[in-house]
């Protein structure tokens, strides 16, 4: 009984501070905004989040985090918070629930991670086109692949070379909560 109140502890920590890495990252890249779209920094600590916690976890920061940074900073705004909230909600739920369900060899890390990134983009990208009237804009397929893909390729890359290096070190150093029972 006393490993799972530890565990829950653990995941406690690690999502608070995954929540307060949300609303501090975006600073590193902030002053230039063409370059903090493109890393896309807030969305490491969710991704992380879902691996290190498990999906209740994951999800609740990704859902949480656009909205307060928006309450604490006033960025990113309306409407961009709310289609974030979407897309970081699947990406802490899936890389959480996909790091349960697969197995524990290094190279399921980066398919999970692929396929939650992908995912949280086409969320992403159904949200912006369903809501859509809130920007008073269009939201083409052409729109989509550009700026869910093409400009943020930098995050992308980024994303893929460094949460598996983390996540593996945590692993390695018994780190894991979400993989305990």
């Amino acid at each position: 009984m006393k490993q799972k109140g530890y565990n829950t502890t653990i995941k406690l920590v690690y999502a608070a501070t995954s929540l307060a890495l949300c609303l501090i990252l975006p600073f590193l890249t902030g002053q230039i905004p063409k370059i903090g779209n493109m890393l896309s920094p807030i969305h490491i600590p969710v991704l992380l989040c879902g691996f290190l916690c498990g999906w209740p976890y994951g999800f609740a920061v990704g859902i949480l985090a656009a909205p307060l940074r928006t309450l604490v900073f006033g960025m990113p705004p309306f409407p961009n918070w709310l289609f974030m909230c979407f897309e970081m909600a699947v990406y802490g739920l899936l890389t959480g629930l996909l790091y349960k369900l697969l197995p524990k060899k290094n190279i399921y890390i980066y398919i999970n991670l692929i396929v939650s990134m992908l995912a949280g983009r086409i969320v992403w990208g159904a949200a912006r086109f369903a809501l859509m009237g809130l920007t008073n804009t269009s939201f083409s397929f052409k729109l989509f692949l550009s700026i869910g893909f093409v400009e943020a390729l930098p995050g992308i890359i980024c994303q893929i070379i460094l949460i598996p290096i983390i996540v593996m070190t945590f692993k390695k150093a018994n780190l894991m909560p979400a993989a305990k029972k």
